[in-house]
Parts: structure tokens; sequence; C-alpha cells
């Protein structure tokens, strides 16, 4: 769990490259832009031998009046394009039309309340709201719109205590990872005077008891080093309520390790304190424990090998269960008994299959809830606690399956099922029934009968077998013209399965294909899948992603001149490797907040962890050379590129908004052709978590905009039905 929400948090050769003298066919070529100047500097590196030059290393300094400056006038020419462009005032409206359905999270149960999140339609943020039960009247709870006048505070965990009555929650400012913890209590809706700050990548977790809670944080930083300065040495707390943050007890820390990170949780039996030991975005992880029912106990190195990804599942008394890959790439669960811990002692409660195991929940005091992911699409199976398999969920088609949360002693779990066509559609299972009933099903103002989505195989350039989803509106013709938008991510172990999403649903509706490759790289099929994607192997991702477009091209979907490209973070990485290896292939390339320069990506915030993914130009020769030959900054030559639009946020504290800027930079003055390089940089907002619904839709708008424009698309946006209702029941 603490592991997702760190790579959540956190969360990317040229053998053959295509020379960058190529570009994309073009119906007509459009007028040449006159781009800021961007003054460079001398600034070399000297990587074991190796001189490398960085003109545009001043841009790394966000707060410097000549980065503003450049921000500024960057923004002025991007936006002054923009709005040149007839379309972008229709796509906006048609965006704003569909976003305005109302949605829901999974409800949750704490004591003999259940809280759930809604959003009523343009909501900024989703609103929580608390019920007695769930055939009763909502009650608002907490509302973080009003906590910003343009919705840019958002708030990210939530924690309640064993019956309810009080919940701590973090709020996060203009899109920043950094947390801010506040206590209220849930009966009277009352702030309770506790606040924590200075907390990142952490949860919050009470005590049975409900006097305190378990966080984790890292020390105050400087003032102009907060949103850049490298984050380590995270150190474990509890905070007792009522008493100032100075008097937390500090529970763990180790000194002599500044890139361990701490994930504390109370067991739900309360019996102990669970210590997921994180360090970098790796899977493998350490499992430390502390009994809690003994005054001034030790912790307890359970599992300190670092060899395997060991995610606590739950206990039953002292016996603990494990979603681990150790000695089963695809995933297994196993049993540990903490009177007898030798490895010798564990036992395999269910074996490894040919299918990813994608998640597992212990509910209904011993039955065991896993979430496969079969080619990317999601299987559930429940089990006994002893490994007996007692049943298959039905799920409505192709699709993702999420949730399944609750405590060890649940008679019931919620979960979401969503497809490309389906938005999230929130189910409750009754493990005394063993059915599955609608819980709330979201009305969107289209016709998902007129929409298809079918997976195909194609074959990489090392004869990988890699599957990818296609979704467009029936009747498509095999022409070659069909706009089309190709996503992908490539990384840190994340699948990328089925799911609805407004912004797609308008690109179809233009004429669009929305195409997913599922790269190596990702977790689609185990660690084995995970591995061969990273470090040394991470030119098979972007080789994945071209595959995927050839096989596009070839089979007649679209064209070199119709077809756009789109990753964020690692995936804004991966279209700018790309980019540079074949300019030839793209219409139009969206690299979105992309760790752009690998040879410094560690130096910022929490970059460091992602050596477990890259590898460090700091590692080795052989290791620097690599990453040097594929680094999107690094690797732009003078040449014609494809019309391109960048995105960052000027409070992205994860991929500091530098990369993008030197990226860009050093695009705007390689480019030897009319096609625009442009970046779209956000105010007030960060990587993405949190961002306001009116941010989103904008950001979209621009995107869409763009694409129209570069691909020479002729679009007519329907007009919605309110009584059109999307969900493929």
């Amino acid at each position: 769990m603490f592991r997702k929400m760190m790579l959540l948090a956190t969360l990317m050769l040229c053998v053959g490259m295509v020379s960058a003298q190529m570009q994309p066919a073009a119906a007509s070529a459009p007028a040449k832009i006159t781009y800021p100047q961007t003054n460079t500097g001398d600034t070399v590196d000297d990587y074991f031998g190796t001189k490398v030059t960085d003109p545009y290393r001043w841009l790394e300094d966000e707060n410097s009046p000549a980065t503003k400056a450049w921000v500024e006038a960057q923004n002025k020419v991007t936006f002054a394009y923009l709005d040149t462009i007839p379309e972008r005032a229709a796509i906006k409206a048609r965006l704003t039309e569909l976003w305005n359905y109302e949605r829901f999270g999974n409800p949750r149960k704490e004591g003999s309340h259940y809280f759930f999140a809604r959003n009523s339609g343009l909501q900024n943020q989703s609103v929580w709201y608390q019920v007695d039960s769930l055939a009763g009247e909502p009650r608002m709870l907490l509302d973080p719109n009003t906590l910003s006048a343009d919705g840019t505070v958002a708030v990210g965990g939530l924690a309640f205590t064993d019956d309810g009555s009080l919940l701590a929650y973090s709020v996060q400012d203009a899109g920043s990872d950094w947390q801010e913890w506040h206590v209220m209590n849930t009966q009277t809706g009352a702030k309770l005077p506790d606040v924590i700050k200075w907390a990142k990548f952490s949860g919050a977790s009470w005590t049975k008891d409900g006097k305190g809670f378990f966080y984790s944080r890292y020390d105050e930083p400087k003032a102009e080093t907060k949103m850049t300065g490298a984050n380590y040495f995270q150190k474990l707390y509890y905070h007792q309520l009522g008493t100032p943050q100075s008097e937390d007890v500090l529970v763990y820390e180790r000194p002599d390790n500044k890139e361990m990170g701490f994930g504390g949780f109370v067991t739900d039996d309360g019996a102990y304190l669970g210590i997921t030991v994180w360090q970098g975005t790796d899977p493998k992880n350490r499992f430390y424990y502390k009994d809690l029912g003994q005054k001034d106990a030790p912790v307890v190195r359970l599992l300190d090998d670092f060899d395997a990804r060991y995610a606590f599942v739950g206990n039953l008394g002292p016996v603990f269960y494990f979603q681990t890959d150790l000695q089963a790439p695809r995933g297994r669960v196993i049993a540990i008994d903490l009177r007898h811990p030798d490895r010798k002692d564990w036992k395999t409660i269910v074996p490894e299959s040919k299918d990813a195991m994608d998640n597992v929940s212990l509910l209904d005091k011993d039955k065991l809830v896993i979430s496969y992911l079969h080619d990317a699409r999601a299987l559930v199976s429940i089990f006994g606690a002893d490994g007996k398999h007692l049943k298959d969920l039905e799920l409505p088609g192709i699709g993702t399956a999420a949730g399944f949360g609750g405590k060890t002693n649940d008679t019931e779990t919620f979960y979401t099922y969503t497809s490309y066509t389906t938005p999230a559609t929130v189910y409750r299972y009754d493990f005394t029934t063993g059915k599955s009933t609608l819980f709330r099903q979201p009305r969107v103002a289209f016709d998902p009968s007129q929409y298809e989505t079918k997976q195909v195989f194609y074959t990489s350039k090392d004869g990988t077998r890699v599957p990818m989803f296609l979704t467009y509106k029936k009747g498509i013709k095999l022409d070659g013209q069909n706009p089309t938008l190709l996503y992908g991510y490539g990384g840190f172990d994340i699948a990328l399965t089925p799911s609805f999403s407004v912004s797609n649903l308008v690109w179809m509706e233009m004429g669009g294909i929305y195409a997913v490759a599922n790269l190596r790289g990702g977790s689609e099929y185990g660690e084995e899948w995970h591995r061969a994607g990273m470090k040394m192997h991470k030119q098979n991702v972007f080789d994945d992603f071209i595959a995927a477009a050839e096989w596009l091209i070839a089979n007649h979907y679209t064209s070199t001149p119709k077809l756009a490209v789109l990753g964020r973070s690692n995936g804004g990485l991966l279209i700018g490797a790309v980019e540079n290896q074949r300019p030839d292939l793209f219409g139009v390339c969206f690299p979105g907040v992309g760790v752009m320069d690998m040879l410094r990506f560690q130096k910022f915030t929490i970059g460091w962890a992602w050596v477990s993914d890259y590898g460090s130009s700091a590692d080795s020769a052989e290791m620097f050379k690599y990453l040097y030959s594929y680094s999107p900054y690094h690797n732009i030559k003078p040449g014609k590129y494809p019309p391109t639009l960048t995105v960052t946020a000027d409070h992205d504290d994860r991929v500091v908004p530098g990369h993008t800027f030197k990226y860009t930079a050093r695009l705007q003055a390689a480019q030897a052709g009319d096609a625009p390089i442009l970046v779209r940089i956000e105010t007030r907002a960060g990587h993405g978590g949190g961002k306001p619904t009116a941010k989103i839709i904008e950001e979209v708008t621009d995107e869409w905009a763009f694409a129209v424009k570069n691909l020479h698309m002729k679009i007519n946006l329907p007009t919605a039905h309110p009584q059109s209702a999307g969900g493929g029941q």
C-alpha cells in the first residue's frame, strides 16, 4: 500500500536512431513562430571523463527572476497560438458538458458509519459525506472546495478512528506533495487544534483507543529549497491527540540509511504496529513490526533482506499474510507465524498462477479477495485463508475492478468497475449472500453502445508480444485517416488497465481512436515484465511504443500525419525519448510533466527514489552512458521535429518543472522546421494529484485543440442529451 502511495506520490541506444532531419508530412506549412529568446550558459559536467554541456541549467531555479520571466514569455506565446484555434471553444464546452455528472468513490465503513466521496459534477474537489446506513440521508463531512477560492487546495489522505468518531485528514496546497494533517470530530464537525506539518508520502493510522496516530515526516526544509530539495531521512512518529507536534514521539528512524522511508499502520485487531519500509520505487521492501500490547516493545525486523516485495494483507492473531513476488514473479500469498518466523516455516497459501496478482485483501474473518490481471484486464477470485478457492466474481466485461477494502471482520466490501466506455460504477459485495449489487451508477450524457473496445497484440522489435487496447466509435474505416491518440507509460511496476475518461470520450467523439499500449516496465505480467523495462532494459519500453505506432499505421487505423502520442511523468520521458528517436513517426507529441534530464533527476525532491527503476548517472560509467544515450534533454539534435506541446506546472515538486523548461528550450533552439514547439505552464498546480476540475478541463481543451489544428482534424461535436446514460449496464 505504501509503495503504491509512494509511486503515485513520486512517481523513464541511440543505436539505429532515425536522423532528426526527417519529419511527418503536413497538409500545409504553418506560420513560423517566434519563440522567446532563451539565454544559454556555459555549464559543463564531467561524467567519468565525458564532458556534458548543460546550457539551460539556469532554468532549474524556478524562483529566479530570469526563470519567472521566461515562464511568462513562453506562456504568452503558447496561449496566443492556442487562442487562434477556432475549435477550442467548442471543445471546452463539450468537455464541460460531459464532465458535469455525479460520481462517487467506494464507501468505507468506520464503526457504525459509512463515509464516501462524491462530486456533483463540476466541483473542483470531491466532497466527503457521512451516513449512518447505506439507505440513510448523507451528511456533508468535509468540503475541500471551501479551503481555497480557486480549488487548488486538496484533501489527500484520510484516517478514521476505529469507531469513526475522529478523522485525521491531510491537506495539500497547489498540487504540492507536502502534506499538513488536521483532525476533526466527525459527529460535530468541529476541527481540533492538532496540526502536523512536513509530512510527505505518508498516511496516518490511529491506535485502537483513538488517542493518537502514527505518521511519517521529513525534517523541516529550508524555504528556498522546499520545492526542489532532495527528501531524505524520513522518520516515523506517534502523535498523541491534544499535544503539540514538538512533543510527538519518534517511533523509528534509520540515520544509517538516508533513503529508507516508513509507512506505519495499526493492524485491524489493534495488536501490532506494522511498518512497511521502502527504499526508492523498487517493488522490493522490508517489513518490521512492533507489539503494541507490550510497553516499550522493540521494533522487530521481521523481513529485512530487501529481496522481494512483501505487501501486508492482514493478520489472524500472530499469523501475518503477505502478497509477495519472492520466487513467484507473478505473485503469491504466504503466511508467516510470528512465533515461528524462520523461512522454513513460511507457508504458501495461494500459489503463483498464470496471471499477475494485483491486489489482495483479507475480509469476512478469513477470506482472501484477490485481484488478478489477465492481459491487463481484471479478474477477481475469493479464497479461504487456508488457500481453498471459493469462487470467482463475475465482472461486466473488459475493464478494471478496484477497491475491495475494509477490515478483517467486515462481511461486506465495495468495489468500482470501469472500462473505456463505463464510468466508475460502485458495487457492494455481500459475503453472506455471495452476491454483488449495484450501489451507485453514474449517468453521463453519451451513448456507450456507439463505441467498442478491442484488445490486440503486436510484436515489438525483439519479438516480444505486447497487448494494446483500442477504443473508438463503431463503424470506423481502416483507411489510415483516423486521428489516433496513442498513450503509454511503461515503468515503476504500474499497469495501465481500462478506465473511463471524459477527456478520451471527447477525443473519440471528435472521430479519434484512443489506443493504450501495455509496455514493458509495468506490472501487466508481473515482476519479470517490470524488470524487462527498467535500468539497462529501458530501451525496450521505447521500442514497444514505437512498435505500437508502427502497428497502428501498418494496419491502416491511422497514419503519421494523424497520429498523436501522449504520456505523463515517466510517460513524459517516454514521449521525449521516442520523439528524438523517431521524429518521422508522429504527427503530434504531448510530453507531460516528464523526466527529461536523465543525468540529474536524482538531485531533486524524491527523484533519488527513481534510481531503482532508472539507475543513476553516478552509478558507473556504463550506467551513465546508457542514460545519456536516451535522455530526452541530451539527445535533441538540430533538425525537424513534429508539433509538440509540453506541459508542466509551477508547483510540481515531484518531477520539478526544470525538466520541462530545459527540454523545451533546447527543442525550440533545435527545431529547423515550422512545426510549433510550445510549453504550457500551469500556475498553482503540481504533478497532477488534487488538480481542480476547472484546471483539468482547461488543460485538456488546449491539448485537444493543439491536436485538432496540427492533425488537420474536422470535428463536429454532438450536443449532450441529458437522458442518455453511460455505464454499459
